[in-house]
């Protein structure tokens, strides 16, 4: 690998560590947040209401990460590293300004900003990746690369464990502004893919819009409709199961004996189990990939996922004695499913051409976002009126179901060259 290939992977992996720990911060700081602000909202602070607006805010923040849809024509015509970059200091102010939040709407208005930062750097470090790459390193490159976000959820568990228990929510907002200061080695350090670059001298350039457009083609059209379709899939079930995580396992805690703080350490501990077991999950899902193709991959991830989180929050959540090492054994396998994005960072960019290929990441992760956003504030609802975590998120688990049968209709790129 050359020197601008080997910076660009880890920037782009380092940025994507950043994405991870600033998506998982408001899950970890959701309880104290909520209620200080809510009763500075005229909101009285209740089990329900808890639940009602702490969904709003993660619905908020899926629908910032959904206009990210922007992001992807906009690397495909001026590039995947300036891309990078401007959304790297969009998510980094409007994180940092989560700590001045005064009510709950402000801080759903920062939040929303930040999803759509965290989505911009998504699609820029994923297209960076696969064009800069040599063949040989890219579907590995791609599961290294997403391992990232979930090293950066565990790093937000560790931050919350040392700096949240002790300093309170605002200052892990303070920590999530510190990620624009990696810009400047970005910036330096890191050149344009030669792909992007030779594409954009030799061939007539496209317009921003014209690069989203080509998505509709005849060519790809399909195509399109099936990837968003799995993601959309993929984000359904492991936004609930991970988001939800953190509080599920401070529950269980609480009703085994443990105190506040106790409870609040045991589900930083089991935050950092689950991205533990998708970190080991990309790692190694090249040699997955490689033998049985990416819809076998993904299907693999899926039905685990069906399996874990249905078990996980349906049965072991509920059990009355040994609950609480069930349920965290749940998550791990929770985690490792979460590995079927790490397979989408290979082959969505294995189907689309360099004019269209940001813009198709983009939109595949944006859309199901949107849906995504809708369903985490269905199930929010569901938790508030069934008085229970457990049943309304074990029934995300029949997405992955569904996900299967789409999964027969995809197109499979395993051996076949990155189309220029």
């Amino acid at each position: 690998m050359t020197g601008n290939q080997k910076r660009s992977l880890f920037a782009a992996w380092g940025g994507i560590v950043l994405d991870g720990m600033d998506s998982f911060i408001f899950a970890l700081v959701l309880v104290p947040a909520m209620k200080e602000l809510l009763p500075k909202s005229g909101i009285v602070a209740t089990t329900a209401t808890l639940g009602t607006y702490g969904s709003l805010l993660f619905s908020v923040f899926l629908i910032g990460w959904g206009l990210s849809s922007l992001w992807g024509p906009l690397a495909d015509r001026f590039g995947r590293v300036r891309t990078m970059m401007l959304a790297v200091l969009c998510y980094s102010l409007f994180t940092f300004l989560g700590c001045v939040a005064q009510n709950v709407w402000q801080l759903a208005i920062f939040r929303m900003f930040a999803g759509f930062g965290v989505g911009g750097e998504f699609v820029g470090a994923a297209t960076l990746v696969a064009e800069e790459l040599p063949e040989n390193r890219r579907l590995q490159g791609a599961g290294f690369l997403n391992s990232a976000y979930y090293t950066g959820t565990f790093i937000a568990a560790a931050l919350n464990y040392g700096i949240g228990a002790q300093y309170g929510w605002r200052a892990m907002f303070v920590v999530g502004g510190l990620p624009a200061l990696f810009v400047a080695w970005i910036r330096y350090g890191v050149h344009e893919p030669e792909r992007w670059k030779k594409h954009n001298q030799t061939a007539a350039r496209v317009s921003a819009r014209q690069s989203f457009m080509g998505l509709f083609t005849p060519e790809y059209r399909v195509r399109t409709v099936i990837t968003c379709c799995l993601a959309l899939i993929s984000m359904i079930g492991l936004w609930a199961g991970t988001v939800y995580a953190p509080g599920a396992v401070t529950q269980v805690a609480l009703r085994e004996g443990y105190n506040a703080k106790e409870a609040a350490q045991i589900a930083s501990w089991a935050t950092m189990l689950l991205s533990a077991g998708t970190i080991l999950a990309c790692l190694t899902m090249h040699l997955m990939a490689r033998s049985i193709g990416r819809r076998g991959a993904v299907g693999v991830f899926f039905a685990i996922m069906a399996v874990s989180v249905a078990t996980g929050f349906g049965y072991a959540f509920y059990l009355t004695h040994n609950a609480l090492a069930t349920f965290i054994t749940c998550l791990f396998f929770v985690g490792i499913g979460g590995g079927s994005f790490s397979v989408y960072l290979a082959w969505i960019p294995e189907q689309y051409r360099t004019e269209c290929r940001g813009s198709a990441l983009a939109l595949a992760f944006g859309i199901g976002r949107f849906v995504a956003a809708g369903a985490t504030f269905l199930v929010g609802m569901g938790v508030a009126a069934y008085g229970s975590i457990g049943v309304p998120v074990a029934l995300t688990s029949l997405a992955f179901v569904a996900g299967l049968f789409v999964l027969r209709f995809a197109v499979e790129t395993k051996d076949q060259l990155l189309p220029d």
